[in-house]
């Protein structure tokens, strides 16, 4: 369950304060209360994890100077202001001001904690929102989501560090659930953009019209957003599945992007899925926005390229599918680690998330097999250990490698827990993490 959020209680009846957050903690709020608006001030900030309930009639600072402040300082903090009979113009006034809602004295105790629920979850959303923004612009965290030491995971980073400081626009392709909507994120934040804005367009779910207004506009007065081209100025615009773009739409992205000049103010990058044989992007790309894009250019390596990297991003989801429903994690054994790195992944990372989620619930069930997850998903796969000319050596170096891995996770870094449990000298288990570039730094904390 998610920690409760907090209420800030504001009111000078002493009364009044004790009765609001007894009740409301009795729902499961965690409660402060302020007996002035100036002592909540020195408490509530930009990030305060939770929403304010205060009256609007106080000595010294009011409630609407209060909400002024409050609004001034993060105008999405939800404010949920008291009023008395007779107070509903000033009422209406707060919510102009940005409250986002009220009470009339007297109120109904339920409606207040309905009100608080429903104002709560809406802040629960704007600090995630906010929290997940600052991820994806910290270039640093990002590319550490892009787990992996396969040669191609290296390239990939690589290339994503070169591109996301060059200025000109970016075509990213590879097989569904590759990743390629985190690689478009990665550009944006490794590069010179990374505090503009990151507008994301999905061309496939819009009808060609609804497409072409959220795009290009114009928008109505009533529009909460600008068309995308105008919101993302200044910063990267994605489009996925940008193949579902008609001709007359290409034409218009083209004349956008020909409008911009050089260096481009807008960083336009595509993603195309396009997963036809008989058809490439080239063919159903206009050729000058193809080669617009082109110029610069990410092809996102499928799973089953990536050798080890399948089971170290196995046992990291699978640990943290564990943490979420309160379990261990499976124990993979040799024979499982082997069919994991031979099995197709024709759905690539999103299909190894799914089955380690899975695998995490039959462990915590204590019955089934990752091969038979892995047969369901496909069924022509056989549970043997080589594959293609694979020697088994490399087969037992990746489970070794990935046992003592997950070994001096579980103890943080400590050698003699990790020789007790694996059975092994000190000096055979350090030549054994340095053949695999294992470092025990890695593991303390």
């Amino acid at each position: 369950m998610s920690k409760a959020m907090k209420i800030a209680i504001v009111d000078d009846e002493q009364d009044m304060r004790q009765s609001i957050s007894q009740w409301l903690a009795l729902s499961g709020y965690d409660t402060e209360t302020f007996a002035s608006a100036e002592d909540a001030l020195k408490v509530l900030g930009p990030e305060y994890p939770g929403i304010v309930i205060s009256d609007i009639r106080m000595p010294g600072m009011d409630g609407m100077q209060f909400l002024k402040k409050l609004m001034g300082s993060d105008s999405a903090l939800p404010v949920i202001m008291i009023t008395g009979h007779g107070d509903v113009p000033m009422a209406v006034e707060a919510m102009r001001v940005g409250a986002y809602d009220f009470l009339e004295k007297p109120f109904n105790p339920d409606r207040m904690t309905e009100l608080a629920k429903k104002a709560a979850n809406a802040r629960r959303l704007t600090l995630d929102n906010r929290a997940l923004r600052r991820e994806l612009s910290d270039g640093g965290q990002i590319m550490k989501k892009l787990i992996g030491q396969s040669p191609v995971m290296e390239r990939l980073r690589e290339d994503i560090l070169d591109l996301g400081q060059a200025d000109g626009h970016v075509l990213i392709d590879g097989e569904t659930g590759t990743g390629k909507t985190l690689v478009a994120h990665a550009l944006h934040a490794v590069g010179a953009r990374a505090g503009k804005k990151f507008v994301l367009i999905s061309c496939s779910a819009f009808e060609e019209d609804a497409l072409a207004k959220r795009l290009f506009g114009p928008m109505q007065p009533e529009d909460s957003q600008l068309p995308a081209v105008e919101e993302a100025r200044g910063g990267t615009l994605v489009l996925e599945d940008i193949e579902a773009l008609s001709d007359s739409l290409q034409a218009r992205l083209l004349s956008v992007m020909n409008d911009q000049g050089t260096p481009a103010e807008t960083r336009i990058v595509g993603i195309s899925n396009l997963q036809q044989q008989d058809k490439t992007l080239e063919d159903v790309l206009r050729p000058d926005l193809f080669y617009r894009l082109a110029a610069l250019r990410i092809t996102v390596p499928p799973l089953r390229q990536r050798g080890e990297d399948i089971l170290t991003l196995f046992t990291r989801l699978s640990e943290q599918f564990a943490d979420e429903y309160g379990c261990d994690a499976p124990q993979v054994s040799a024979q499982e680690a082997a069919q994991l790195l031979q099995a197709p992944w024709p759905g690539n990372v999103r299909q190894l998330i799914n089955v380690a989620e899975r695998a995490v619930l039959q462990a915590r069930r204590g019955q089934g097999t990752i091969a038979s997850l892995l047969m369901a998903d496909h069924d022509e796969m056989q549970p043997v250990m080589t594959t293609e000319g694979k020697p088994l050596k490399e087969y037992v170096e990746a489970f070794e490698r990935m046992l003592i891995d997950n070994t001096m996770r579980r103890h943080k870094g400590s050698i003699q827990a990790v020789m007790d449990e694996l059975c092994l000298p000190r000096r055979t288990l350090n030549e054994k993490m340095a053949k695999y570039g294992l470092q025990r730094a890695d593991y303390l904390g």
